[in-house]
């Protein structure tokens, strides 16, 4: 995959070097001074995901790369000796300076995988982004995702689809994850936020140069209920190539990827293909065959993707979640149905046993009074949490 181009020219500033540090911030520890190094490594042309990790492979940190000479640098197996003369000659620790100084003016946070806040999602697949620029907050129930995706020019019948799936993924307590493209990008992300849902949008350039520029009022809202992201620098005009790597990280997020409408050369198959690389599931909705813009879908369909008509289609092929995340009250939850489960519903559930358990054990379990333990179990049955054993025994599904 071709590396971006990064920055090639920045103000001048009175101090260059190839090791950043400001002299007003406060002592660094050794996890800043590392996250700051692979920050500054990802301003360097030519060090994108793929050679970031043979130099960390090869050095250890990128602390260490940082501090290497030409022949330490030439050792490296397969490192073009253009990038070892960026490394050595672009002032790039310069760049860091005014992209620090610049993310802190702009409130835009950069994460690394050192932070918590990285998540095992990303760190999972095969070329996991360098850094993450993200304005808004990124929750540990993110990890409970779905992307959805599709063209950019959206019949009515795609547009109401994403409006429709979005607003129930979300409102079953998934995260969604789109692109912030026109077209069915833009409805999911308008209808998650809607149906006052979590929704992130993953840019192809900088935070700074949103694209397309009518959208910068809908990247505003997403950031205060959700996160605008992007591994590019804050002033990266995205280009052609930028799309593809945008692309995976939507489906890196994401449990799975759902395609709800897409040309045979739309970009959502492109996020689907790397779904599929990256061991997620991958999800289409069928539409009228007649349609250019359904024949992507159908292909998908063809190669396997989950055919979806609700969302209920999705969340019982997600089935049980392997990662248990906390929930807003801090306690582990492995369902995204228990998401929405008030405090004497998770009461009830967690005094349930995955063998068969007696009504009457519930009820001593949670201190629950029994007619209310039994309305719950009906609460807890419709959302496919349970299930009645004959009259007096109930189970818990499997995790």
């Amino acid at each position: 995959m071709e590396e971006p181009r990064k920055p090639r020219s920045r103000p001048a500033r009175e101090h260059q070097g190839r090791s950043w540090a400001s002299p007003q911030s406060r002592a660094l520890d050794d996890h800043d001074v590392e996250a700051l190094s692979r920050w500054q490594l990802s301003l360097v042309q030519g060090v994108g995901p793929r050679v970031f990790r043979r130099l960390i492979e090869h050095f250890g940190s990128a602390r260490e790369v940082l501090a290497a000479n030409f022949l330490q640098l030439r050792a490296v197996p397969g490192l073009p000796a253009a990038t070892v003369r960026e490394l050595l000659e672009s002032p790039h620790a310069e760049w860091l300076a005014a992209e620090v100084r610049e993310c802190r003016d702009e409130g835009v946070r950069v994460i690394t995988e050192l932070d918590e806040a990285y998540g095992p999602m990303l760190a999972e697949i095969p070329d996991p982004p360098v850094v993450l620029y993200v304005r808004g907050t990124l929750l540990p129930s993110d990890r409970l995702s779905v992307a959805l995706v599709g063209t950019r020019h959206a019949s009515l019948y795609g547009r109401r689809q994403a409006e429709r799936l979005a607003s129930s993924l979300s409102r079953a307590g998934l995260t969604i994850v789109s692109g912030l493209a026109r077209g069915i990008d833009a409805a999911a992300h308008r209808a998650t936020l809607a149906a006052g849902g979590r929704t992130l949008a993953v840019v192809a350039g900088g935070l700074l140069e949103i694209y397309p520029s009518e959208h910068q009022g809908l990247a505003g809202e997403i950031a205060e209920s959700g996160a605008v992201i992007s591994e590019m620098p804050l002033r990266f005009a995205p280009r052609r190539h930028a799309f593809p790597r945008r692309n995976r990280l939507i489906s890196g997020l994401s449990l799975g990827t759902l395609v709800v409408e897409a040309t045979l050369r739309s970009g959502a198959l492109i996020t689907a293909r790397h779904a599929m690389e990256q061991g997620r599931d991958v999800f289409a909705v069928p539409g009228p065959v007649d349609q250019r813009t359904a024949r992507g879908c159908h292909q998908l369909l063809r190669d396997g993707a989950k055919l979806v008509e609700s969302a209920d289609d999705v969340l019982e092929e997600l089935g049980p979640l392997v990662q248990p995340v906390p929930d807003a009250q801090g306690e582990l939850v492995c369902q995204v149905a228990e998401l929405q489960l008030n405090a004497m519903e998770r009461r009830v559930l967690q005094a349930i046993s995955t063998e068969s358990t007696r009504i009457e054990e519930v009820v001593v379990a949670s201190g629950v009074a029994i007619q209310r333990v039994l309305a719950t179990l009906s609460v807890l049955e419709s959302r496919r949490l349970v299930d009645r054993i004959g009259g007096d025994r109930v189970v818990r599904r499997p995790r």
